[in-house]
């Protein structure tokens, strides 16, 4: 073939068809013009950028959500690792919890807030070098030093040196310190509360150097103590993350203060039934507005921007003391004597004063004999394991009223979407459905009951004849053994009766732990009480500037370095290439003389090349 020729194209088949080509004009529709090239570059270049924006950018975001939500969960599961206290990104925080039995102290870490105003603090609980979570309990109470007041700090003082010893030094003057007061020191009279708490507050700053503060003291109310441990269960479990996946349950909120006709749509909280020997506690979500009594109702916002309203939540708390299950057992035997006395004066018997006739008790197991009352009023009772009979004769303690909407002692209570709801039932809650009963985890109301029955028909030399066997859960004794039965139905009654839960409700657990860890109300106190350092990190993200800004937004460049890299060299390969092409086309048009084209001036035909196709 001659560079000068003409190069023709036939095919036969399917079709017939011819075409040719001029050599001279080929090379301008190969060889493009430097405008031309430069055109051609910058379409591809942004054709690049624009799927790296879209696309690329896209799914890197998916990707980072995805893993941020990975982590989190992977967290719950790492967090039982030692603290690194090397880490100067990791920041710390106390919570003394001043109980009536004594007082613990809770050191809790969390590493630099990422800046991002829609997320919380990552709040762990340090753990030492054995893994162990650093914590450290004294005896008794606070409130034993009632009379002596000037000596609340030296009470303190160990828990505080302990927590120090685990929190680098050069991290002290930034480890925010609070003691809150509970149950014990309610009951005293205010004037010896503020003395124990001026005590604390002018002796802690002069031996520690924590960031402390006179407002960091206080005796909290058993509200804020229940909103506290519905804050804390619900971070353990990831509710406040509203980055939610397919098949999470989610509610509509109505949030305060904002605009009525729009509801916000994020991840479904878990409820906290809360059961002890002396109280029950409820908290729960409400997510419409509705007017509620101030004192039942606890509105607060959880993230660091005020005005901001995705963390802003409305929770019902109430605390019925008596209503515990000791309590509750204490209640009814002082109402069996004082009504069996009424009735032998009445009617001239003598039931229950003597082991041969003894009070029939259908809330004992079948045969247990047991003694109860002051020695004026003793009393002996025999257990007939009646379940039923026995939550018939309970239904009255818990006091209820025809109103509707109403609870325990006729408190009111808004309604549940029990369709849409969960809860989590803890201390006696998950001891009557596991200690003997071996069932607990998820509710299930007739399960419950017909154990519940079935145990409480059992004689009671089996029962002890189990106990021995070591069929039991290992902490249950023989006080769990002898009151079980009236327990099971106390605590069915509150659910059913008092809290008005259906008796199909599915969306019950009973837990001991969450993750494999006891989650104290602690953890919610410093979760709500450091809700603003984050501002810090996000003022400091903002101070970067407009560079840190496009670093972040764009990070996910990052992670197609090696794409871009390929992608130019390939595009500049391509271009330097084509300009070789067009120099070597110049040259050969140069050495070309006008009497090698005579037929583009005088029409005459040219050598033809057949391509046949």
């Amino acid at each position: 073939m001659s560079i000068m020729g003409r190069i023709s194209f036939s095919c036969l088949f399917p079709a017939s068809w011819h075409f040719s080509l001029s050599s001279q004009v080929l090379p301008r529709l190969l060889i493009p013009s430097i405008r031309q090239l430069l055109f051609i570059s910058l379409v591809v270049c942004l054709i690049g950028l624009l799927y790296l924006l879209l696309v690329a950018g896209k799914g890197h975001v998916s990707w980072i959500t995805k893993e941020n939500h990975f982590h989190r969960h992977l967290a719950r599961v790492t967090d039982i690792d030692a603290t690194d206290t090397t880490n100067p990104n990791l920041n710390y925080g106390l919570v003394v919890d001043c109980g009536s039995s004594g007082s613990r102290v809770f050191v809790y870490c969390w590493p630099r807030h990422n800046g991002n105003p829609h997320e919380l603090l990552d709040i762990r609980q340090m753990r030492d070098q054995n893994r162990k979570p650093v914590v450290m309990k004294i005896k008794p109470g606070i409130s034993e030093l009632a009379k002596t007041p000037e000596k609340a700090s030296d009470y303190i003082y160990p828990l505080l040196s302990f927590a120090a010893q685990h929190i680098p030094k050069h991290k002290h003057q930034e480890t925010p310190l609070y003691v809150l007061c509970t149950a014990g020191m309610r009951i005293l009279p205010e004037n010896q509360q503020e003395a124990l708490l001026e005590d604390l507050r002018t002796d802690i700053p002069v031996h520690f150097n924590f960031l402390f503060s006179d407002s960091h003291v206080e005796v909290i109310s058993g509200k804020q103590e229940g909103v506290y441990a519905w804050i804390g269960i619900n971070f353990v479990l990831g509710r406040f993350d509203h980055v939610h996946n397919d098949g999470e349950a989610v509610v509509e909120v109505h949030v305060p203060g904002g605009d009525q006709q729009e509801m916000l749509l994020r991840k479904r909280t878990t409820g906290v039934l809360d059961m002890g020997g002396v109280s029950t506690q409820i908290a729960y979500e409400v997510p419409k507005t509705e007017e509620i009594a101030k004192n039942l109702l606890a509105e607060f916002n959880l993230g660091c921007d005020v005005h901001r309203t995705e963390h802003v939540y409305r929770v019902y708390v109430s605390t019925f003391l008596g209503y515990g299950g000791n309590a509750a057992r204490q209640r009814y035997e002082e109402n069996l004597i004082r009504n069996t006395a009424a009735r032998n004066r009445l009617l001239d018997q003598h039931i229950g004063e003597t082991v041969e006739s003894p009070l029939l008790d259908p809330c004992l197991p079948t045969d247990l004999q047991d003694e109860i009352g002051p020695p004026t009023q003793h009393l002996y009772l025999r257990g007939t394991g009646d379940f039923d009979q026995c939550r018939q004769i309970l239904q009255p303690f818990l006091n209820r009223t025809n109103d509707t909407q109403t609870s325990l002692n006729g408190v009111y209570q808004p309604a549940i979407d029990y369709s849409n709801s969960q809860f989590y039932g803890f201390s006696e809650f998950y001891y009557c459905m596991e200690d003997v009963l071996r069932m607990g985890g998820d509710y299930n109301a007739s399960k419950y009951a017909k154990a519940a029955k079935s145990y409480c028909a059992t004689q009671w030399k089996i029962l002890r004849e189990r106990f021995e066997s070591g069929l039991y859960a290992s902490h249950a004794d023989l006080h769990r053994l002898k009151y079980q039965c009236f327990k099971s139905a106390w605590m069915y009654e509150v659910l059913h009766t008092g809290f008005s839960f259906p008796t199909n409700y599915k969306n019950l657990k009973t837990a001991l732990l969450v993750y494999d860890k006891e989650v104290q109300w602690t953890l919610g106190a410093i979760l709500y009480r450091t809700r603003f350092l984050p501002l810090r990190d996000i003022q400091q993200e903002s101070l970067k500037g407009a560079h840190s800004h496009w670093r972040h937004s764009f990070s996910f460049v990052n992670n197609h370095y090696l794409f871009l890299a390929c992608f130019f060299i390939v595009l500049l390969s391509i271009i330097l290439y084509l300009r070789r092409l067009r120099r070597i086309h110049r040259r050969t048009a140069q050495r070309c003389t006008p009497s090698s084209v005579p037929w583009l001036e005088e029409g005459l035909a040219s050598p033809t090349i057949l391509i046949n196709l």
